[in-house]
């Protein structure tokens, strides 16, 4: 299944058969990630720390609703190596994408009102034209919810040419949605084995792109890229180049993270752990 496996039923079906990111420059990468533990979680009245929060579409200018943490509600118990939180009480990236249920215009809030005119004019024609309205069932969102959610946002992200580091954070928080997915998954259940395959694949394809779009984003933007400083993304880049055993590029860019004059102690310390990690796979 691909990242735009889905589509169809929302009527964009014809999105995504072209190139993700814009950049010429192409490489043939290796896709493989360490299997980390996987453990069962269980989620406890999400819906109490949630509250409807309300938008206006810059593309329909309808007034809608949606699902929003509550913010200093949860606790962060962890952060994967790729900088994904993980949270005691639910997760929190289930909820990013803000996703317009009239016209279908969708998009991570941090990118959800900075569109121009040519933009709302692309998205009319190539996503409102087309989309078929979906509605979220219960109180909370579900993680087939919430991966829809996440590929309208990327298909609206490619119809209004958003910028290659945007569409590379799109595909990361979907591969932290599936990953969140993955771990409450419950090992007893019928069909367990085939559904943590499916998982596991498809987040490790997307990655490999996150990866791809940050890597031509570095190259062609300008900092904050995302909302990072240039320390960090050099580190994000080494750390989801780690996760796809792509030894190269992460070794090039931990270098470049140790004996950075900019790079904090924080983030020189992150480094030197996925310089250990190297080690430890090199010794496997």
């Amino acid at each position: 299944m691909g990242i735009f496996s889905g589509l169809e039923k929302l009527g964009l079906g014809g999105i995504g058969k072209g190139e993700l990111f814009e950049d010429p420059k192409k490489k043939q990468t290796t896709v493989k990630k360490e299997e980390a533990p996987v453990k069962k979680l269980s989620l406890v009245n999400e819906e109490d720390y949630l509250f409807d929060k309300k938008y206006k579409c810059p593309v329909c200018e309808t007034d809608f609703e949606v699902k929003t943490v509550r913010t200093g509600k949860v606790r962060m118990k962890n952060v994967d190596i790729d900088l994904r939180p993980d949270y005691d009480e639910l997760d929190q990236n289930k909820y990013d994408v803000i996703a317009c249920p009239d016209c279908g215009y969708a998009a991570l809030g941090r990118y959800f009102t900075t569109l121009n005119k040519y933009q709302i004019d692309d998205i009319r024609k190539q996503i409102s034209m087309n989309y078929k309205r979906m509605e979220n069932e219960g109180p909370t969102y579900s993680y087939d919810y919430a991966r829809s959610l996440y590929q309208l946002a990327l298909a609206n992200a490619m119809v209004k040419k958003a910028k290659n580091s945007e569409k590379a954070y799109i595909c990361l928080k979907t591969a932290w949605v599936i990953r969140g997915e993955t771990q409450r998954l419950d090992p007893s259940e019928e069909g367990y084995e085939k559904k943590k395959e499916e998982n596991d694949a498809q987040e490790k394809e997307l990655l490999k792109n996150a990866l791809d779009g940050f890597v031509m984003a570095r190259q062609s933007e300008e900092f904050p890229i995302a909302g990072m400083d240039s320390s960090t993304l050099d580190y994000l880049v080494a750390a989801l180049a780690v996760e796809t055993d792509q030894r190269d590029i992460a070794s090039k860019m931990i270098g470049e993270i140790l004996i950075s004059r900019v790079a904090n102690s924080r983030i020189k310390d992150k480094a030197r752990y996925l310089k250990e990690m190297l080690a430890e796979k090199d010794d496997e």
